[in-house]
């Protein structure tokens, strides 16, 4: 086949699925997450489990080893069928934990330590190199079959070009659909759904090529076992401890490889999924090892001595002239490697963020997470950054290797490292007395031991390792020789860095736990992993709340985004029966906004920026007493104690809140009268003095002119002042009459901008407008909503202190309503005087600098109540914010009098 043509396919079948993808993620936008959260579309996703290993390097290992490459597929069957109960618990954990990836659960486990998160990232990151480098491989090797036979110009230069090209491509791709949301537990529904596409075509891809070679080249399954049993694979000799060994490391990877755990926990959107997949998944595996036997034999017998048995599943078709069966094969392969490397990319990219870098920019920049600032743009740029890392270390690898070891190999080196992380995880979620210092040492441990026995000795003679130090040991220590530590020789490699890495690993990890007290937040976050069904609510990491609720929002937009942040505390202070977005910092906020934030930046890095605002970082010893009691009834009753104190305690601040303000209210009641009282007898003194003036015969008329002028703009003043409490009160009452029509939503705020240009015109002042967005239709009495807009301007261009004045006015649509923010650059107003700014007696500044009765905010509210809408203060955001919300379609009053 012409490798111009082949190509092309490759294009063609990159931009189907760049075209799902794209597709998932705007019906997920839009709320359509039907399918996409199906049980079938989880099992698939699984799928990235069948890496080009499975779909290439298991025909390869099966000629070169017989059955022993059941092994691959026995352990994760086993796991989901007879480890359900650790699957789900997993599930649970990552739930209620907010978890974001493998390293996320260790170090929340163990007192949210980011140490402990730190090493698991070493850990996956450099395990997943040579992975990534065995996907590499099998695309460049499948190139490589196409291409030698082509002309020079189609054909690249060599196959490193060839890998570094697909690493690129790979790299744009996972940036692209793997870094569009922050939160980790916003799931990445187009990425999920290209890895299910993938997933059928690589298993339609080797169902056809097995069909066509055992029905095809042999005479079907009589002639295949007869070819079995001519063949090495035959004489195969079962090796018990190699076949148990292998067996328990693919189970053990399931579990911990990164990617694995991102789509079977992170992705997760309902537990019942597990229980489709714990049958669906092992028949998918079953379907995938079917043919790999046959294509192996056939392969031995059919094609030139010397072939490579990784690439049966493309040479077999090519040698019998089926180019377009090939093609195919060839895209299964493409879809094996594409969707491990993207997981595993977005899995171990979250990871270093998270864990890496976040905690490195807490620690550097000045003022911490008190600092203002945008971290979503840090997050994600260092998410982008790490993906292109973590190919670039696997083509790396990739290179150092020299791309000649097994498939098979090079990915059973994989699993073993990530295997490292076993004993912490199982200790973690069953055994309470697992501490955080024992899992550290003993991840280290293991970790070293398979650096030293397997991954370094994997780049083969003259590599990382000198052959005299694989020969001789260091320094001629022959018991420390890399493949025969302690002495012990004649163990098979793999198994042998598997003993020493997991004992020394486990032995480390049970001792040192045994011998150390766990602190208070890992004692409290044991509980909680252990007992995670429980629903334990007494589990909290907090014991007092502390800190201002509008210096937390102000971290969590800088996380979460202003829409997300602004949402989840308006909900958390409606649900305690406040208005507003500041809910009252309790120990049980504060735990679900730490949880809130996880799920973007890590359990480690929320805990230490809330620790920064929050009191009581440390568990109180009413709460360790909690933790030693085993006596379950009085567990619970102290707990319902608790939750009752808090709702007393919240309930005599509310109405200790109600009290000061009424007490406010009446001290501004006081003064608003007695303004009033001075702004209706200026005037009328001012209109009978120049009256008695008028009345002498003698006056000169400029001087009679002038008088009247007087006399003709006190009354104005008079007019505006007496209009505005009329006003107040018709609106109250809700008796105004509404004029509803249609109208731009940017022309209403251009004309209230231009109208209120002439307050305070001596100031430079500099508006922010995003005038695309703000092309919104609405049906509303636009002169009503015009005067509001107005009213929030000119007091931006009045009251803003700052040097440079700027106000920023931004315009959106959401869901039903229609939001407008109204946010300048001064220094805000100050949080005792926010509840009393929409207030008919609130004055919060003098009278000569107001200039005016203090009516304008409390005509606004009640406006935009008539409207069918709302305004409010909006804190955290630096200066003073107001935002506006009305719905798209007019309430059934509102409708009603515009039919009039």
């Amino acid at each position: 086949m012409p490798f111009n043509i082949l190509v092309a396919v490759c294009l063609v079948y990159v931009g189907i699925l760049f075209l799902v993808a794209f597709v998932a993620e705007r019906r997920a936008e839009r709320g359509k997450v039907g399918w996409l959260r199906s049980p079938m579309v989880y099992t698939l996703s699984l799928s990235i489990y069948c890496t080009a290993w499975t779909f290439y390097g298991a025909v390869g290992y099966a000629a070169r080893s017989g059955l022993e490459y059941l092994t691959i597929y026995l352990g994760p069957t086993l796991v989901l069928i007879g480890w359900w109960v650790i699957l789900r618990k997993l599930v649970r954990i990552g739930r209620s934990q907010r978890v974001t990836s493998i390293a996320d659960l260790i170090s929340s486990r163990y007192g949210k330590s980011n140490v402990l998160g730190v090493i698991v990232t070493v850990i996956c990151v450099v395990a997943a190199t040579p992975y990534i480098a065995l996907q590499l491989q099998s695309v460049t090797l499948s190139f490589g079959v196409f291409a030698s036979g082509t002309p020079e110009g189609w054909a690249l230069p060599d196959q490193s070009a060839t890998a570094l090209w697909v690493a690129g491509g790979l790299t744009l791709f996972t940036i692209l659909f793997g870094t569009r949301n922050l939160d980790a537990n916003e799931r990445h529904h187009g990425v999920v759904m290209a890895i299910a596409l993938e997933a059928v075509v690589k298993l339609v891809a080797l169902l056809a090529v097995g069909i066509f070679v055992v029905w095809g080249v042999a005479d079907g399954w009589g002639d295949i076992a007869a070819r079995i049993a001519a063949s090495p694979i035959a004489d195969w000799p079962l090796q018990p401890g190699r076949w148990i060994g292998l067996t328990f490391v693919s189970a053990a990877a399931i579990l911990t490889l990164p990617r694995m755990f991102q789509v079977m926990v992170v992705e997760n959107s309902d537990e019942r999924h597990l229980s489709t997949a714990s049958w669906a998944f092992p028949l998918y595996l079953m379907l995938m090892s079917l043919f790999v036997v046959p294509i192996a034999v056939v392969g031995l017998s059919e094609l030139p001595a010397g072939a490579n048995p990784d690439l049966f599943v493309l040479t077999l078709p090519l040698a019998e002239g089926q180019g377009k069966l090939a093609m195919l094969a060839f895209l299964g392969g493409f879809s094996s490697a594409t969707s491990m490397v993207i997981v595993a990319a977005i899995a171990l990219a979250t990871m270093v963020s998270n864990h890496v870098v976040m905690p490195l920019w807490l620690s550097l920049r000045e003022g911490g997470a008190r600092a203002p600032g945008d971290v979503r743009g840090l997050v994600l740029m260092s998410r982008r950054i790490s993906i292109a890392a973590v190919l670039a270390l696997g083509y790396i690898y990739y290179t150092l290797s020299g791309g000649s070891a097994a498939l098979a190999a090079i990915g059973l080196i994989a699993f073993l490292g990530v295997a490292q992380i076993l004993p912490a995880m199982l200790g973690g979620i069953f055994w309470r007395g697992a501490t955080g210092t024992g899992a550290a040492l003993g991840l280290t441990v293991g970790f070293l031991v398979w650096l030293y026995t397997l991954y370094l000795p994997s780049f083969g003679e003259g590599g990382l390792l000198s052959p005299a130090l694989l020969a001789e040991g260091p320094l001629g220590i022959s018991w420390l020789r890399p493949q025969a530590l302690f002495g012990i020789e004649g163990l098979d490699p793999l198994l042998h860095a598997l003993f020493w890495s997991l004992a020394l690993n486990t032995f480390t990890f049970v001792g040192v736990s045994l011998f150390t007290f766990p602190g208070p937040i890992e004692r409290m976050q044991g509980l909680a992993f252990v007992n995670v069904f429980d629903h334990d609510p007494g589990a909290r990491g907090w014991s007092r709340g502390g800190a201002e609720a509008e210096d937390l929002l102000t971290v969590a937009q800088g996380i979460l985004g202003a829409e997300e942040a602004q949402g989840f505390f308006e909900a958390e202070a409606h649900a305690q029966g406040k208005a507003g977005f500041l809910p009252d910092t309790t120990p049980d906020f504060i735990e679900r906004l730490e949880r809130r934030l996880a799920g973007a930046v890590g359990a480690a890095t929320a805990h230490a920026m809330i620790a920064q605002f929050a009191v009581g970082a440390a568990v109180s010893a009413q709460d360790l007493m909690a933790v030693a009691s085993e006596a379950q009834q009085i567990l619970e009753y102290s707990t319902q104690l608790e939750a009752k104190s808090e709702e007393l305690a919240r309930t005599a601040r509310q109405l200790t809140e109600a009290n000061d303000k009424l007490k406010d209210l009446s001290v501004q009641k006081d003064a608003f009268l007695s303004q009033i009282s001075h702004e209706l007898r200026t005037p009328m003194t001012s209109i009978r003095a120049f009256s008695e003036i008028l009345k002498d015969p003698d006056l000169p008329a400029e001087m009679q002119k002038k008088y009247a002028g007087v006399i003709h703009d006190e009354t104005i003043r008079l007019t505006r002042l007496l209009d505005d409490l009329l006003d107040l009160s018709v609106l109250e009452n809700r008796k105004v009459k509404l004029d509803v029509t249609v109208a731009n939503l940017h022309d209403l705020i251009s004309k209230a901008v231009q109208a209120a240009s002439n307050t305070r015109p001596e100031r430079p002042f500099t508006l922010h407008r995003d005038y695309p967005a703000e092309h919104i239709p609405v049906i509303t009495d636009t002169d009503r909503l015009v005067q509001v807009f107005i009213n929030l301007v000119s007091n931006a261009r009045k009251y803003c202190d700052a040097e440079r004045p700027e106000l920023a006015i931004n315009a959106r649509r959401r869901g039903g309503r229609i939001i407008i923010d109204f946010i300048d650059n001064g220094a805000g107003i100050p949080k005792a005087s926010q509840r009393l700014i929409f207030e008919k007696f609130a004055r919060l500044t003098d009278t000569a600098r107001a200039g005016g009765a203090g009516l304008g905010l409390a005509i606004c509210r009640e406006i935009m109540g008539n409207l069918g809408g709302t305004i409010s203060y909006l804190p955290g955001q630096g200066g003073a914010a107001f935002r506006v919300s009305l719905p798209v379609k007019p309430e059934a009053r509102l409708g009603a009098e515009a039919a009039e």
